[in-house]
């Protein structure tokens, strides 16, 4: 499939962009510690779903699926720490952006198991 034509390769590479543009500007105020674990966990959701896109086998999909839902689980919990810390930029938006990416990714993962 056309990356255009998948949802969910365009919306984890939009979201790798604004974290990287989030942590570019932790990394202006020198939160270097919060800055690189937020960008290899946020950047990491694309990475492993665009692997995912040529498994070797339906286990091979799910399981690099579920790596990707375990990032996402440890990108909301630096989002959440960097929203409740004082002196650090809103995470609104990147929340709400990571749960719709959540939901698709939590779907195809439940629908390829019933395959």
């Amino acid at each position: 499939m056309m990356e255009k034509d998948n949802i969910i390769l365009k919306l984890t590479l939009e979201f790798s962009l604004l974290i990287i543009e989030y942590c570019e500007e932790l990394e202006l105020d020198k939160k270097f510690v919060i800055s690189n674990q937020l960008l290899k966990s946020g950047t990491s959701i694309g990475a492993n779903i665009r692997e995912a896109q040529n498994a070797e086998s339906l286990n091979d999909f799910i399981h690099k699926f579920k790596i990707a839902a375990k990032e996402i689980d440890e990108t909301k919990y630096w989002l959440e720490l960097c929203q409740l810390s004082k002196n650090y930029p809103n995470t609104e938006s990147l929340s709400d952006k990571l749960v719709n990416i959540s939901k698709i990714v939590n779907k195809i993962i439940s629908t390829s198991k019933s395959r």
